[in-house]
């Protein structure tokens, strides 16, 4: 997946009220308002003076005129802030049949209603097979290591997906959470307890329930995002230091 128009790079001045952010542009010393697509808690990846990447719009009907895109990480990383992107990079994936857990199914229909007043992000069908309910979350938060975790707060919604799939799974239809790792300086996954104790319980639950869960790292550059290798998902720890 390419990014519509080349990106352009910034320092972060700070973000606030979820979906906005003041940054300096580096080309010019301007300093601009940006669109924050993200209304998450971003631990780690929104620290002031943090090299961002935003991608400029000519569009007459959005006042602000930037979207911030990724954040520069050290060692020359990346993560991607915009969680919008994920399901586009999946998509594009599970046509490519890049996914190789998904790969015998041909037909992709996006936000197809399931559960109780909710939509999966993707439904898979193919004839001889059991329909696929694949739900895709982006994980962004990293605290020690190379292990990626989620979530970075408390998300009952998330939690909610869980339950909705195991009830999937009991009805003999593949149920499938797929995580990508959306930042390039990780090599598995693991659930956060920590900061939120019902969501870790509920994927062990879905898990033991017969909920396939699967990661994939991703590659992330100034020109676009793809999916990139499969990865593990490890036990979550206890104890572990919070990052803001």
């Amino acid at each position: 997946m390419r990014f519509q128009t080349p990106l352009v790079p910034a320092r972060l001045i700070r973000r606030y009220k979820r979906f906005l952010a003041d940054a300096v542009l580096e080309s010019t010393g301007e300093e601009v308002t940006v669109h924050c697509p993200n209304p998450g808690a971003m631990l780690g990846l929104k620290a002031d003076g943090t090299r961002i990447w935003l991608e400029p719009n000519n569009d007459r009907k959005k006042k602000l005129k930037y979207g911030w895109r990724t954040a520069e990480l050290a060692g020359g990383h990346f993560a991607c802030i915009d969680t919008g992107l994920p399901n586009k990079v999946i998509k594009e994936a599970l046509l490519k049949n890049q996914i190789s857990e998904l790969s015998h199914y041909h037909t992709v229909k996006p936000e197809v209603a399931y559960g109780t007043g909710s939509r999966v992000d993707f439904l898979l069908a193919q004839n001889g097979l059991p329909n696929a309910y694949v739900e895709v979350k982006s994980v962004t938060l990293r605290r020690d290591g190379n292990c990626a975790e989620f979530p970075d707060c408390v998300t009952e919604r998330g939690a909610k997906h869980l339950r909705e799939l195991t009830e999937i799974a009991r009805t003999g239809a593949r149920a499938v959470m797929l995580y990508l790792v959306s930042r390039t300086d990780c090599d598995q996954l693991r659930m956060a307890a920590d900061l939120d104790p019902k969501y870790a319980k509920a994927f062990d639950i879905a898990r033991d329930g017969g909920v396939e869960m699967l990661c994939y790292a991703s590659t992330i550059s100034n020109t676009g995002m793809s999916i990139g290798k499969a990865l593990s998902i490890d036990p979550a720890p206890q104890n572990r230091p919070r990052v803001v």
